[in-house]
């Protein structure tokens, strides 16, 4: 045998034998995968197991009443390039979501600077605001169905300084501009509260500098202020589109989809082609579209971010 051999086995027996794991090292082990269990055993059983279900569901024609449960393919998918219900739905959903995503960021980033400037009664004002938050939407909705009837408490406000206030919830315009608003009071006050939070951490001693500089107060607001808060503007925008595609409670407890479809939106619409129609095939169907579209639609702002959120570039 070789010196370089018998160093080598010489080493080998000055170290023994390898340690095996520790005892602490195992119980860490064990409980980081305790600990991480419930959320793995919860999405899988929440959400991916659910998902895998609703596409297994759209490639087959199934209903219940006929207790047909029979494998169509892609004819559910064929279905929606022609069903003109659908397309109805898609559009009205279009301008439902930009009607409550500019309206709602817009009107909460405004509440938000006018408590920032810490004004007597900010406090009753924010809790005015942040309470419909924490009531119940089906209550909230109710509530608001008497109050938007052409004898309600609206067109009351409204004849006692002269004007003659129309049915809210029985005109194609005036239904969908009557959900968005409903919908706009309800959750305004969650996005004023994180815009106020992003406000109160820009640093005074930058808008104080660019004052002293001669920035105006809109400059200030323009150049410092916006690029400040931009990553809660985009946590509110991705927030509120999501939440703007999934609204469905408010359109059946105000409008129920009319009149007409008016305000039949693309959650409305797969309720009624399961619940209503017993085609769940279809619905689990437009189901998967939906997924698609709130996971491209919040793709895109996540991928545009390093434009112009402040820290992304």
């Amino acid at each position: 045998m070789t010196a370089s051999a018998l160093q080598a086995v010489a080493g080998a027996e000055r170290r023994g034998p390898r340690p095996r794991r520790s005892a602490l090292g195992r119980r860490d082990w064990i409980v980081g995968y305790t600990m991480v269990a419930p959320v793995v055993l919860g999405s899988l059983a929440f959400v991916i197991a659910p998902l895998v279900a609703v596409v297994w569901f759209s490639l087959h024609d199934w209903n219940v009443l006929a207790n047909t449960f029979v494998f169509a393919g892609a004819d559910n998918y064929e279905r929606m390039l022609t069903d003109p219900g659908l397309h109805n739905s898609l559009l009205v959903s279009l301008w439902f979501s930009i009607g409550l995503v500019v309206l709602n960021i817009t009107l909460a980033l405004f509440l938000a600077v006018l408590l920032n400037q810490k004004l007597p009664g900010t406090t009753t004002f924010r809790t005015f605001f942040f309470s419909p938050v924490v009531v119940s939407l089906v209550a909230w909705t109710i509530v608001w169905s008497f109050l938007l009837q052409a004898d309600g408490g609206i067109n009351g406000f409204l004849s006692l300084i002269g004007i003659e206030g129309p049915n809210w919830l029985r005109g194609d315009v005036t239904a969908m501009i009557a959900v968005i608003v409903v919908q706009v009071f309800k959750n305004v006050g969650l996005n004023m509260i994180l815009f106020l939070a992003a406000l109160q951490a820009v640093p005074e001693e930058i808008s104080e500098a660019a004052r002293i500089d001669g920035a105006g107060a809109w400059r200030r607001f323009r150049s410092i202020t916006m690029p400040m808060i931009s990553p809660t503007i985009l946590l509110v925008m991705i927030l509120t589109i999501v939440g703007s595609l999934e609204v469905f409670a408010q359109i059946a407890v105000l409008t129920g989809g009319g009149p007409g479809n008016s305000t039949t939106v693309l959650v409305y619409y797969l309720y009624q082609q399961a619940f209503r129609f017993n085609d769940f095939g279809y619905a689990s169907a437009i189901a998967v579209l939906l997924f698609f579209i709130v996971l491209v639609l919040t793709l895109i702002q996540w991928q545009t971010r390093k434009r112009w959120v402040f820290h992304e570039n």
